[in-house]
This record gives C-alpha cells, sequence and structure tokens, in this order.
C-alpha cells in the first residue's frame, strides 16, 4: 500500500503555479531588487555602488512614471526623429549666427 505524499509538488497539476503565471504576477506588479556595495578603508568611504533593478511591465513601469525609453534615441524611432530634427535646427542656427558675424566682421573692416 502507498501513501500520499505530505508535501505537495511546487509546480504540479494540482493549482501549483507555473512560469507562465509567475512571469505575468511579477510583471504586472512590479518587483525591485535594491542593494548597496560600500567600500571603506580606516573608516574612509572609498567606494559606494547603489544597485537599483526594477523588473515590470511597460505599462507598470509608465504607471511608475519610468518611461526614459521613449526618450532614448537608441530605443525610439521618435526619440531618434527628435534628436535628428534637434540637430538640423542647430545645423540652421549656426549657419545663421556664422553668417551674421561675418556681416558684422564686414561692416567693421570698412
Amino acid at each position: 500500500m502507498t501513501t500520499p505524499s505530505r508535501l505537495p509538488e511546487p509546480y504540479g497539476r494540482d493549482g501549483g503555479a507555473n512560469l507562465a503565471d509567475i512571469l505575468e504576477r511579477v510583471l504586472d506588479k512590479g518587483v525591485v531588487i535594491a542593494g548597496d556595495i560600500r567600500i571603506n578603508l580606516l573608516d574612509i568611504e572609498l567606494l559606494t555602488i547603489k544597485l537599483r533593478l526594477i523588473v515590470a511591465s511597460v505599462d507598470k513601469a509608465k504607471e511608475m512614471g519610468i518611461d526614459w525609453w521613449e526618450s532614448d534615441p537608441a530605443l525610439s524611432s521618435r526619440a531618434r526623429r527628435d534628436e535628428l530634427a534637434r540637430k538640423d535646427e542647430l545645423a540652421r542656427e549656426n549657419a545663421e549666427l556664422r553668417d551674421r558675424l561675418a556681416a558684422l566682421e564686414g561692416e567693421r573692416s570698412r
């Protein structure tokens, strides 16, 4: 005669969480992992490293006010277009200022 195990299987069929459920919950709620590393020598702080890791869905991150990827040209085509437009505007302004400077220098030489 066999007796059933008293401990439930952690990922079994009986309502156990599977990886997809865990990932969905983590992305829905978000997880923050924080830690500090400090290196001291004779009570003199030589180095401090602060580590912060947030794992969340894009929607949850936006809800928390985190959206840095939207303004990063390496990650967003809109940000890349905006950056190119700013560079074009600066180049136009630079050319305009050079022309004005050349005109002012021309007036002085007379």
